[in-house]
């Protein structure tokens, strides 16, 4: 059933209100039933912490809608059917994406391929074969764009089938600008996701936010090569935590770009050396990962019934240290629902900060 256009244009107007994200935007939406009476709320729930709240403003929002329509791109709404089900089950999946492309390939089986931006010239070909052998196998390769293996991995999966780019920026910026045609063919032939407004230079705060969308679409993480210390790590972690397969591909321990991928194999990922290790790995995953480089974090699911929330209590148990939310439960002794109650008015009060693997604290 397609959305209201009130319904939609109230939900990017939500989305884009301070201090709302992923978590606290799908609580207010389950508690209130639709987004417009969902921002209607929100100056009195800031209010109870002593806070002014003022969402996101109507010409902003009406000058975004305008400007996706103008790149050729489009909304997709996270309880669309188009929307990626392997990133819907991440508890952070952004609520809205701005796509260009063919959106079928979201639903697609996938496979993410990242590594260095100073890749050697032996692993930007070996990022380049691999994705096409896994392209021609019918997998979706799930990249950043990035320069190095990131731009390799969609060339070859370019010429062998399907990719999928995602991007830190809006829609309608290319970055880096030497990947501009590159991801203007991506956009063309595969599928270009981002998720901050068209506009939007891809700040470094942005690239952690992509990276969790990149692992979150597909069924396991390929690191090609990478430094110990990297955005492709986080990007394997991530997967790791969404209980996907973490693959690596092994270096001479003399090359200090192949430590990363040394790391994670000693720590429990999977050495691969073909796309046919990686194609059987994958072909027969049932959401249980061979790698045991990181246990997936518990899932949390809210009680349906709450009643009061504990705010002040809650407030007082937090600290600048993040803390798991099912500690929370155990030390408060109030139900689960009544604690996710008091973080998501907290967090809307613009006090609390969310981290990966459903830990929070306060806002810095």
């Amino acid at each position: 059933m397609k959305l209201p256009r009130d319904e939609a244009f109230a939900r990017i107007r939500l989305l884009r209100s301070p201090n709302i994200g992923p978590v606290s935007y799908r609580q207010l939406l389950r508690r209130y039933g639709d987004a417009v009476q969902a921002l209607a709320a929100l100056p009195e729930l800031a209010g109870r912490h002593g806070s002014p709240y003022r969402p996101a403003g109507e010409p902003r929002i009406s000058a975004e809608v305008a400007a996706v329509k103008r790149a050729g791109a489009r909304y997709l709404f996270h309880d669309s059917p188009d929307y990626p089900p392997l990133l819907a089950q991440v508890d952070t999946a952004p609520p809205i994406l701005i796509t260009r492309g063919d959106v079928g390939l979201a639903g697609r089986r996938a496979v993410a391929v990242v590594g260095a931006r100073n890749a050697s010239a032996a692993a930007t070909k070996l990022a380049r074969d691999f994705a096409a052998g896994l392209a021609e196998a019918g997998w979706a390769v799930v990249s950043g764009l990035a320069r190095g293996i990131d731009g390799a991995a969609h060339e070859g999966a370019l010429a062998g089938g399907a990719t999928i780019g995602v991007i830190a920026s809006g829609i309608n910026i290319a970055y880096p600008p030497e990947h501009a045609a590159l991801q203007e063919r991506v956009a063309r032939e595969g599928l270009l996701i981002a998720e901050q407004p068209p506009g939007t230079e891809p700040l470094a705060r942005h690239f952690p936010s992509r990276n969790r969308i990149i692992a979150g679409l597909a069924a396991g993480t390929l690191v090609v090569e990478a430094a110990p210390k990297s955005g492709s790590l986080i990007t394997a972690r991530l997967a790791a935590e969404y209980g996907r397969e973490v693959m690596a591909i092994p270096g001479s321990p003399l090359e200090s770009r192949s430590h990363g991928c040394n790391q994670l194999i000693r720590e429990g990922a999977v050495l691969v050396q073909t796309p046919d290790d990686v194609i059987e790995l994958l072909s027969g995953f049932d959401g249980v990962p061979r790698s045991t480089f990181r246990e997936a974090a518990p899932a949390f699911i809210p009680e349906p019934d709450c009643g009061e929330a504990p705010s002040a209590e809650v407030a007082d148990m937090l600290t600048l240290a993040p803390v798991s939310v099912d500690e929370l439960i155990r030390q408060s002794g109030a139900s689960a629902a009544a604690v996710q109650l008091a973080l998501f008015e907290l967090e809307i009060a613009g006090r609390l900060q969310r981290h990966a693997g459903g830990r929070v604290s306060l806002a810095a």
